[in-house]
């Protein structure tokens, strides 16, 4: 008999179709999310772009559900998640010339281990921080949306409806996944044009620079992380090269007298000033966990009530419904084990691979917390995974500073960013699990599906990390571990930061006086951010998003904000239509994933070659222009699918209710 208040009980969930697009998904999106961080320092969220993929590929079977459509999305953002906790802390262990290429077993397993415990640790947070609908989960609810006005199985009246506009929306991807990949072809592959445009001056005591780089996908990615972030991380920008590179420059001048402007101010940019952007981040992720110490206790609280209830005998609802709380802890014990035997493998020394075992467990337990809370907050683009590792890594390498001393070297310093490494990837899986979450809850899945799921998304992800990485590795390399030959190295922004921090600690050389400064102009923030609080301000100031703008080259800078930009005045003219914005959106992923894929595909042959213009078609780039142009065309692209208006589609209810 039917259940009157659970209209979905009996829609398939967890089937074969599903099960495979969801790893094939996830194993894409990964790959495209990898060498987007490395590119630019930023990840964005999978879940809508997986959705409407899923949703198109769904179409061509004759019986599909939105509960599978749900899974699907849910594996595949498992991907795209785990994807930024590998890159942001595992390159920095080539950097420090710990390892000379990557380890494929190690990889694995700080990938695999630490994605699983992100999503065993969230598992008793469901109940506190997804079912009483306080926080919002922007994401979430979005992608609850695109399900629910996709879904061609609520009736038959509407299944002609949902299946095409699962078709147009997958077209859409489609269309700006072309774009990309073809702005990319024909700037890293042909090499028809320069990957940035810059200039540099020396003015009387000081130097100025002023520099953009010319990708889609850094215009798509302020697109999606709209406008308030997209100025703070311009600000945070602002803040080290008209600032602080200037202000430096005045007083040591001397020493880059022999230097052309534009070398002079990244040289500053590289050995000092971008130690402000640590000392922000640092600052930033302890404060995310200090403010957030009541809802962490809340959350915890109610996850153990919900298990003393499950044993006096009372059977939750199919939708109210985790993975068995002993099953939980059997597997969180089984993942750290094999960790602890690798950091014995690593240190050698038993009494520090106990202490590493439990920093990681206690640091991946409140950081997953943490990071769960704030995709609530403000979404998993947002999320300050960045900072809560540095803070990790920070506090790691100075404990075992005080064990090894400082004649570990470079041991030392792969410890801690071992450590790092699994908290990154936990943290990282645990922000997009309660998003996916949230978007099952409201869509009526069970819970517990959605968990399996999650683990099939990170097993299977973590299983190509280790090959992405070292392909991109031998054919662009990363900024301060590039050979000669690779002339547009990855910047790996937070991989070289967490080297930075973690070979400073043992090597005592770290400028302690930028790490202050850094960190003061985050009590600043914070501050700024507390007033508008309290004010009920709509604009924010979270400071994670200065701290990466600080430590972002400003090339970067410029063109998610000019995305960000497009995304304010599109929203104007559509008077705030979500479709249009999800139109957008589509339009913003596809360029994302087509740059990243071709990006992908061209270290193939870079590779096999030993050279970065084995596919260019011209002896010398024409210049910049040529990408000024064509970027101008992409954003009128964009502008066009986010400002026209669309026609009014089913939404999401916040609430869950389905009836």
């Amino acid at each position: 008999m039917s259940d009157p208040n659970d209209p979905r009980a009996g829609l398939a969930e967890i089937t074969a179709k599903a099960l495979v697009l969801g790893v094939l998904l996830s194993v894409v999106l990964s790959a495209a999310n990898a060498y987007l961080g490395l590119k630019v320092g930023m990840t964005v969220s999978a879940s809508i772009p997986a959705a409407v993929v899923s949703m198109g590929l769904l179409a061509l079977f004759r019986n599909h559900t939105i509960l599978e459509n749900n899974l699907v999305q849910t594996a595949a953002s498992a991907g795209e998640s785990l994807a930024a906790g590998v890159i942001f802390t595992i390159p920095a262990l080539v950097m420090i010339g710990h390892w000379k290429s990557f380890d494929y077993l190690q990889i694995t397993m700080i990938a695999g281990l630490g994605g699983l415990l992100g999503v065993l640790f969230t598992v008793p947070l469901r109940r506190a921080l997804v079912v009483p609908g306080e926080l919002t989960f922007p994401e979430g609810v979005a992608t609850a949306a695109v399900l629910e006005t996709g879904d061609a199985a609520v009736g038959s009246d509407e299944s002609d409806e949902g299946s095409s506009r699962s078709n147009s929306g997958l077209k859409v991807i489609l269309w700006g996944a072309l774009g990309g990949g073809l702005f990319k072809l024909g700037q890293a592959g042909l090499g028809l044009f320069t990957a940035t445009a810059e200039v540099a001056r020396k003015v009387g005591d000081t130097v100025l620079y002023f520099g953009s780089d010319l990708s889609p996908a850094l215009l798509s990615v302020g697109y999606i992380v709209r406008l308030n972030i997209a100025c703070l991380v311009f600000a945070g920008g602002f803040i080290s090269w008209y600032i602080a590179i200037p202000i430096y420059y005045a007083m040591h001048g001397g020493d880059y007298a022999d230097m052309a402007a534009a070398d002079a101010a990244w040289t500053i940019w590289n050995t000092k000033i971008r130690y402000l952007g640590v000392g922000a981040m640092v600052v930033g992720g302890l404060w995310a966990l200090v403010s957030l110490r009541g809802a962490l206790l809340s959350g915890i609280t109610s996850g153990l009530k919900a298990v003393r209830e499950r044993g006096q005998g009372d059977r939750p609802a199919r939708r109210d419904t985790d993975l068995p709380m002993n099953w939980v802890l059997a597997a969180a014990l089984f993942g750290i084990v094999p960790l602890f035997g690798l950091y014995w493998h690593v240190t050698g020394e038993l009494h520090v691979s106990l202490l590493m075992a439990v920093v990681m467990t206690v640091a991946g337990f409140l950081f997953s917390a943490v990071a769960g809370y704030m995709a609530g907050l403000v979404g998993s683009s947002n999320n300050p995974i960045s900072g809560i590792t540095i803070a990790t890594i920070l506090f790691a390498s100075l404990l075992l500073f005080v064990l090894l001393g400082s004649d570990a070297g470079v041991a030392g310093a792969a410890s801690a960013i071992f450590i790092g490494g699994v908290v990154c990837c936990a943290a990282a899986i645990a922000g997009d699990n309660m998003q996916d979450l949230k978007a099952g809850h409201l869509v009526g899945a069970t819970p517990w599906k959605q968990q399996v799921m999650q683990v099939v998304g990170v097993l299977a992800a973590a299983l190509v990390m280790a090959p992405v990485l070292s392909l991109l590795h031998t054919a662009y390399g990363f900024v301060g571990a590039a050979t000669p030959s690779q002339t547009e190295p990855l910047a790996a922004p937070q991989a070289g930061l967490m080297a930075s921090v973690a070979q400073g600690v043992f090597a005592q050389n770290l400028p302690w006086t930028m790490i202050a400064l850094g960190g003061l102009i985050a009590v600043v923030v914070i501050a700024v951010d507390e007033t508008l609080e309290r004010r009920g301000a709509g604009w924010r100031t979270p400071v994670l998003a200065v701290a990466v703008g600080i430590y972002l080259p400003f090339e970067l800078a410029v063109p998610i904000l000019l995305g960000g930009l497009l995304a304010h005045f599109a929203d104007r003219a559509t008077g705030g239509d979500e479709e249009s914005a999800h139109g957008g959106l589509l339009v913003a992923s596809g360029l994302i994933t087509g740059e990243a894929l071709v990006g992908i595909g061209l270290a193939i042959p870079i590779a096999i070659a030993g050279r970065t213009d084995v596919l260019s078609i011209v002896d010398e780039p024409l210049g910049s222009w040529p990408g000024i142009v064509l970027l101008a065309a992409v954003a009128w692209f964009l502008w066009r699918a986010a400002s026209q208006k669309a026609n009014p589609a089913p939404q999401a209810s916040s609430s869950g209710d389905l009836s």
